[in-house]
């Protein structure tokens, strides 16, 4: 009798096992159809949208008799076979984004640039946890910037450049504290540098460049010490460079040019070893070139054409061994030029004219076997150039 009932007992287990496996395998599939359909409805809703397809590459393609993970641009994950990644970069497109990319949950690379989508970016690009990667480059985007992009906790890339983005909404939340390249160059964003960007300390790169940033540089960009690549040239940024910058101690470009700074150079950013190109030129930068710069070792680039510069160029400049361009043109540099610049085996470029430089030209400048272009013009030097039989 017992034996009996615990024989149906196991029984009816492994029927309920069974049922319950089978509801679960229905469920999951059930979940995963939906899943991708709505990646699907998420991708024609994107080619809805397109305006102009030069090519046919979506009208073609994109096709529900097809496999969406076969659709051109679109890569699905082996395992949950999800959009991860889409990339439809230089396909001639005219059209908007729509709000519907937002239900990718699983993408992780979204790629569009180059070519000519128009329009506003959609809010519900915070629904995406998995981005890693925001390429917009070269398109008509205008507007405003979303702050949902910037709470995206995921992000680590976010290239904007080349758009007609006017503005940020207001920042709030977090922050994605792992952003490490930010470019926003080439639009027309006004104001102040935002603040909130300054937050991002794992921030590696970051190009502000041709925008109409006005005000000053803030110090607290000296606390991006993971910095490589600074561009802030062409806006309208006023006051002095601030003496923060000299904390970036990875930094290897720094760009500046074309604003309205003034005040001296920092001699903390020439503390710099790792810094291999400095371009301060077409500001109104006053007082001296810091004779500490001999301590960029890696220095290849040095442009502080055009702006109000006096005294003399440092002998100091020659341990620079790696110069291929100095252009120091446009400035009010008084004294000789230093025998030390014909020591600098790489130089490619030397450009001090419309100086107020005296004394004789260095024959050892002429000695140098890379030199491609030199200009002397504009300042007060005497004396003779070296006739052919002196220079080596």
């Amino acid at each position: 009798m017992n034996s009996s009932l615990m024989e149906t007992n196991r029984c009816l287990c492994i029927i309920i096992v069974f049922f319950l496996l089978h509801c679960y395998i229905l469920s999951c599939s059930s979940s995963l159809t939906t899943n991708i359909a709505t990646d699907g409805r998420a991708l024609l809703a994107l080619k809805a949208r397109i305006t102009h397809d030069p090519n046919n590459l979506l009208a073609n393609n994109w096709s529900t008799s097809s496999s969406l993970c076969n659709w051109i641009g679109v890569t699905c994950g082996v395992r949950h076979r999800r959009v991860t990644r889409l990339n439809i970069s230089s396909f001639g497109l005219e059209g908007t984004v729509p709000p519907q990319l937002g239900n990718l949950s699983f993408l992780a690379v979204l790629d569009i640039s180059n070519n000519s989508f128009y329009g506003s970016l959609p809010d519900e690009f915070a629904h995406l946890r998995r981005l890693l990667h925001i390429d917009f480059n070269y398109n008509q985007l205008s507007g405003t910037v979303p702050s949902s992009i910037f709470n995206i906790s995921s992000l680590r890339q976010l290239r904007l450049r080349y758009n007609q983005l006017s503005s940020f909404a207001n920042m709030s939340g977090g922050g994605p504290n792992n952003l490490t390249y930010l470019v926003l160059s080439e639009n027309m964003l006004e104001g102040e540098i935002p603040y909130f960007i300054l937050k991002f300390k794992q921030l590696e790169i970051l190009d502000l460049a041709f925008n109409k940033f006005k005000g000053g540089i803030p110090k607290e960009i000296g606390n991006l010490t993971k910095l490589k690549e600074l561009y802030i040239g062409y806006n309208k940024l006023q006051g002095e460079i601030p003496q923060e910058l000299g904390n970036l101690a990875a930094l290897e470009t720094l760009k500046l040019s074309n604003n309205d700074l003034t005040g001296h150079i920092p001699s903390l950013i020439f503390n710099i070893s790792s810094m291999l190109l400095i371009n301060f030129s077409n500001n109104s930068l006053t007082g001296t070139i810091p004779n500490n710069l001999w301590k960029c070792r890696e220095l290849t680039y040095l442009y502080l054409v055009d702006n109000k510069l006096r005294g003399r160029i440092p002998r100091e400049i020659g341990n620079l061994t790696l110069l291929t361009h100095l252009v120091l043109s446009f400035n009010k540099l008084i004294g000789e030029i230093p025998n030390e610049i014909g020591g600098i085996p790489n130089l490619e470029h030397l450009e001090l004219h419309v100086n107020n430089l005296v004394g004789h030209v260095p024959a050892t400048i002429f000695n140098i076997s890379m030199l491609k272009s030199l200009s002397l013009a504009m300042n007060k030097l005497s004396g003779s150039l070296p006739s052919s039989r002196d220079i080596s």
